[in-house]
């Protein structure tokens, strides 16, 4: 069995997305737009750009949007457009064929049956949105072939403690979600939050409702924002999540993604501090597997550059608690589905059998009851 542990299913950029207003759910996508590294263009004449404009930060608020730019969604290509001293500017974030800026559960599969796929876990991102009636009605579609994570509110955990929980709880026991996805970076959205780390606070016993609830807990770490330095700020984070781990010893967990590999970048490899392995001497931690939607644009398939670092995935972590995951419809940007796939049956070498149909599925089953 194929199973991928990272794809998206998700409407219109313009649409509700579960989100109080459409211009709301516009604003997530903002953000995102101003920190991806995906190149910035002038239209006019695709000069390169920085989208950096499209924030407008200020102590204490790492969140804060820039006005006047008249951000919008440009449907026919793909892509969003914002405006500065009467120029057009855009990147592409989302993959270019991605028509209407959505991408449905019909589509996802068809994908998948072209690339030889048996299964898929949908993420939540704020960015594509949060409604957890259109990621069930993904999985009813489609109940063979799809699972869902359920999203959360991180920013709202103080303040609005018991909806959250109940939001998340409904999720998983009503409408029938199978994993649960944080973002630790998003809990900065409110300022009750700043200078608190996601184990401590209030955050206690909003674990606590979530661990009773028996399903994954999908981490996407990014760094302590208090930290200048970004390896030392992922280290810091890493740090957390040790402590939650401490406190929750029996939740089946992972790190999506893998690590933020463009911070470990040196020369033509990636190198980890010895660090970066500590967190996985709790055996409940796994760890995905997603090189191209990361660093497709800096090394070409079949991405030689990163089997070294594959290798230590599976020394250290071990192939049994390693999960494929390719980002889609994301990773299009910079390669094919069954590139994404062939990458390690076809020339990992190194990588058995019985290591290769654990990453490439068995240990996403397992994780999933599948």
């Amino acid at each position: 069995m194929i199973v991928d542990s990272h794809v998206y299913c998700f409407p219109p950029a313009d649409s509700l997305a579960g989100h109080a207003s459409a211009e709301e759910h516009l604003r997530f996508i903002q953000i995102a737009y101003a920190q991806h590294h995906q190149p910035t263009w002038r239209i006019r004449d695709r000069a390169r750009a920085s989208s950096h404009i499209l924030l407008d930060p200020v102590l204490g608020d790492p969140w804060r949007l820039r006005t006047g730019v008249n951000f919008r969604p440009d449907h026919a290509r793909g892509r969003l457009i914002w405006t500065v001293d009467g120029e057009d500017f855009t990147k592409q974030f989302y993959p270019p064929a991605l028509r209407n800026l959505e991408y449905t559960a019909d589509l996802c599969v068809a994908e998948m049956d072209y690339a030889g796929i048996d299964v898929a876990l949908i993420h939540t991102d704020h960015m594509v949105g949060r409604d957890v009636k259109y990621l069930a009605e993904c999985v009813r579609a489609y109940p063979n072939r799809l699972r869902s994570m359920a999203p959360v509110d991180e920013w709202r955990v103080a303040t609005e403690l018991d909806a959250v929980i109940g939001e998340v709880t409904a999720a998983i026991t009503v409408h029938g979600l199978h994993a649960i996805k944080f973002i630790p970076e998003y809990r900065y959205m409110s300022p009750r939050n700043h200078g608190d780390t996601w184990d401590t606070g209030k955050y206690r016993p909003f674990w606590d409702a979530i661990a009773a609830l028996n399903v994954p807990v999908f981490f996407t770490l990014g760094g302590d924002q208090g930290i200048v330095d970004p390896r030392e700020a992922y280290l810091s984070e890493l740090k957390v999540l040790m402590r939650w781990m401490e406190r929750y010893p029996g939740v089946t967990c992972s790190l999506t993604h893998g690590f933020p590999y463009r911070i470990f970048r040196e020369g033509n490899a990636l190198k980890f501090p010895d660090q970066i392995w500590e967190p996985f001497g709790n055996p409940n931690l796994h760890l995905e597997v997603s090189f191209p939607v990361r660093i497709g644009d800096w090394w070409d398939y079949p991405w030689r550059e990163t089997w070294t670092a594959l290798e230590q995935m599976v020394q250290y972590v071990g192939a049994n608690r390693l999960m494929w995951g390719t980002d889609m419809p994301f990773q299009n940007r910079f390669c094919t589905y069954r590139q994404s796939r062939e990458f390690i049956e076809r020339h990992c070498m190194f990588l058995s059998r019985e290591s290769q149909a654990q990453i490439l599925g068995g240990t996403a089953a397992r994780v999933l009851g599948i």
